[in-house]
């Protein structure tokens, strides 16, 4: 193929607006693992070139140079690659298509359908701004975002604008809880990120969880395990970017991102490939520095703006809170809801550990009367806790604290207050209620022991 015929083939693209004007093609000379290594390429990093093979055009990105090689990363498969092969930068690259059209609409890390519905029409009048948003001119969080979840929306309220870590192992219900959200949100859009996930997961999560009424505000990106780690990085930056384009017009956002360990995964893929060292339990530091990063896109607007209130997943291998991971994304989101395998092996859905979970925006958006119920109940269910063993075996003889005679009587109403299943929607009005009955239920419960003597 001569660059004429090149350059026809990328005017008619759909993928590229046009190459170069006067554009210097390299040769490919080495492929390790999924790195592409060419010499003679004239890009900087993060542009992207296509790259000929026995299949076809393949699109890689530039992610690293050292001295005369161009080290790229490919976003398909690398089948068809041959030595020596054709490496043309590109000049620009298609912008992902955002604008009202992409509710209800299923889409890959780069922006293209995966639903067969044909293409997404792109906003005219909307120019994205990918520079960061200056920290003094957000908005404060001073609204309560109803999440439908009734745990939630009492013991760990979260604010309109908040970042959200869900923290769990493997197989605890951190998929049906997301869909649990998206049913029970108030926000106008939902955008939901699969990243790195089971294939299977995506059209479950779909069409089980979400639902046709949630489906129809929400945008899901899937970039599944067997996409290339640059696909996986890109699905999350996309689910961001989309969210933002909704805040921007004046809408509050809940963005929900499966999962932010598999976004420190493909990128620990990416730097290792190209040479960078390994730190901390082999990340390489890029990777605790493009964290932040992407967790500081969400947040609350500007003045005229909406709200992307956040919940990123963290995948705490082996129920290890202590993994590189989980560390570094509990110091800079805005709280952390446990999920516990203990309560999950018992059956109790959604297993949300009460103890170890924090909402750090909730003196901000609540009153001080819930503030002081939640207070309550965290004592008498912590105190339940510590003298389980006791109760269990049959050491503690009631009468002997009043404290934890009333933790034993409310224990039953308060495990299933924190229950649900996954197709109830609670408001957040409804679980204050719920909440103040609980702890009227209480007193009047100590008043009657009072009277008898116990």
């Amino acid at each position: 193929m001569n660059s004429e015929q090149l350059c026809e083939r990328l005017k008619n693209s759909e993928t590229f607006i046009k190459p170069q004007a006067i554009a210097v093609a390299g040769r490919l000379v080495r492929v390790v693992g999924l790195t592409l290594e060419a010499v003679g390429v004239r890009a900087h990093v993060g542009s992207q070139c296509l790259v000929e093979t026995a299949n076809g055009d393949l699109i890689a990105e530039v992610v690293g140079f050292a001295q005369e090689k161009t080290y790229l990363m490919p976003e398909q498969s690398l089948s068809g690659v041959m030595p020596g092969a054709r490496v043309m930068p590109i000049s620009s690259k298609a912008r992902i298509p955002l604008s009202m059209d992409l509710l209800g609409r299923v889409i890959d890390g780069v922006g293209k359908p995966l639903d067969g519905k044909g293409p997404i029409k792109p906003s005219d009048d909307y120019h994205y701004d990918a520079s960061p948003t200056n920290p003094l001119l957000r908005r404060a969080i001073t609204e309560p975002l109803d999440v439908g979840v009734r745990s939630i929306n009492s013991f760990l309220t979260v604010g309109k604008g908040q970042r959200m870590g869900l923290f769990a192992g493997s197989g605890v219900g951190k998929s049906v809880l997301l869909g649990m959200m998206t049913r029970g949100t108030d926000a106008d859009v939902i955008v939901v990120g699969l990243v790195g996930e089971r294939g299977r997961e995506v059209k479950e999560f779909i069409e089980e969880i979400l639902g046709e009424s949630g489906r129809a505000r929400s945008v899901v990106v899937a970039a599944p395990a067997d996409n290339s780690p640059l696909m996986r990085l890109k699905g999350c930056e996309t689910a961001v970017q989309i969210a933002e384009y909704f805040r921007d017009q004046g809408l509050n956002v809940l963005l929900l991102l499966d999962s932010l360990t598999r976004y420190a995964q493909a990128q620990r893929e990416i730097a290792l490939a190209v040479g960078e060292p390994p730190a901390t339990k082999g990340y390489p530091p890029s990777v605790f520095s493009k964290l932040p990063q992407l967790v500081e896109r969400a947040g609350q607007g500007g003045d005229g703006q909406g709200s992307i209130t956040a919940f990123y997943t963290v995948l705490t291998e082996g129920d290890d809170m202590q993994d590189p991971i989980a560390d570094a994304a509990r110091a800079i989101l805005d709280g952390h809801i446990v999920l516990s395998r203990d309560l999950a092996d018992g059956g109790h859905y959604p297993a949300v550990d009460i103890e170890s979970s924090i909402s750090r925006v909730m003196p901000m958006v609540t009153s001080a009367e819930h503030q002081q119920l939640v207070q309550q109940l965290r004592q008498i269910y912590s105190l339940y806790q510590q003298n389980t063993d006791l109760i269990a075996i049959g050491a503690y003889s009631k009468g002997t604290d009043p404290r934890i005679d009333q933790a034993i009587n409310l224990m039953p109403v308060i495990n299933f207050f924190l229950q649900q299943t996954m197709t109830e929607v609670i408001p957040y009005d409804q679980s204050l209620t719920q909440l103040q009955e609980i702890i009227a239920a209480g007193q009047a419960q100590a008043q009657q022991n009072q009277q008898q003597g116990i």
